[in-house]
């Protein structure tokens, strides 16, 4: 048995949120580059290197990236062996939030009650997922998730029998549903299977994984997906030029035999995640 303080955890979670709000992941940012060296279409080249320019100042300045600066979603992968000492987990994570946006000078967007609209000030509480895994370590995965995109994602119950060529349909037609509101190009997590509310939690968790690590299984089902989605004809910023999509990932989970759930979480070039280890 190994204890972990609940003080690391709050100052993980305050470190994780304040980097992936000013520092994009090196292989988004790759992508990113690598688009504007190939792109030939104008507005398309002009507006990624914004993007890439915007990407690198934050980085300088040590400023938010994107003026929404998300509502934060904490995934721990808590080892079995762990003790915690100092208090709960949940008011753990909520004070490293509390500490990084005001701190960091990020944006409070959280309100306590979805119907009264009251805004917590703080940016807590945060939404956490946690799982039980082997051994005596916390692995904390901090994801600032902006509304802008979040608001164009969706969740369809396909039955058994549909095919990967329905799944492929559905994600383009929900890209093209939400053309330029989620400021492409995107990054899109696919949840495939469990129930109706978990093949959401495999979808947001699919945007943790960094682009160019495929799927053991469906390599082939992301890659389609990918390109299918960038002859959708949306484009950077929904211009109908250049890129819409930097990356697809696919998570899936078992799932009951008369039902075939799939949710498409869409996020915006700017994919915040940082992770840490106690």
């Amino acid at each position: 048995m190994r204890t972990v303080h609940t003080s690391d955890v709050v100052r993980t979670v305050r470190d994780l949120f304040i980097r992936a709000n000013y520092e994009l992941p090196p292989c988004i940012c790759e992508r990113l580059s690598d688009c504007f060296r190939v792109e030939q279409e104008e507005p398309a080249k002009s507006m990624l290197g914004v993007i890439c320019e915007n990407a690198e100042t934050a980085k300088r300045e040590r400023i938010p990236i994107c003026q929404d600066t998300g509502m934060a979603v904490v995934f721990a992968e808590v080892g079995q062996e762990v003790h915690f000492e100092g208090g709960l987990l949940r008011d753990a994570v909520d004070e490293g939030v509390r500490q990084a946006y005001r701190d960091g000078y990020l944006r409070k967007s959280v309100v306590g009650d979805p119907l009264g609209r009251v805004n917590t000030g703080d940016n807590t509480p945060a939404v956490l997922y946690t799982e039980l895994v082997e051994g005596d370590e916390v692995r904390l995965y901090a994801l600032p998730k902006g509304f802008g995109s979040e608001n164009m994602s969706r969740q369809r119950m396909f039955r058994p029998t549909a095919s990967l060529e329905d799944i492929i349909g559905f994600v383009v037609e929900t890209v093209r549903i939400a053309g330029g509101n989620p400021c492409p190009p995107l990054v899109i997590g696919v949840g495939i299977g469990g129930t109706f509310d978990y093949s959401a939690v495999l979808s947001k968790k699919a945007l943790l994984r960094d682009a160019g690590v495929h799927h053991p299984v469906y390599e082939d089902l992301e890659e389609q997906i990918l390109q299918a989605v960038n002859r959708s004809g949306v484009g950077v910023q929904g211009l109908g030029k250049g890129v819409t999509a930097l990356w697809a990932a696919v998570e899936t989970y078992a799932t009951h035999i008369a039902g075939l759930p799939v949710s498409v979480n869409i996020s915006c070039h700017v994919t915040r995640h940082a992770s840490a280890v106690l």
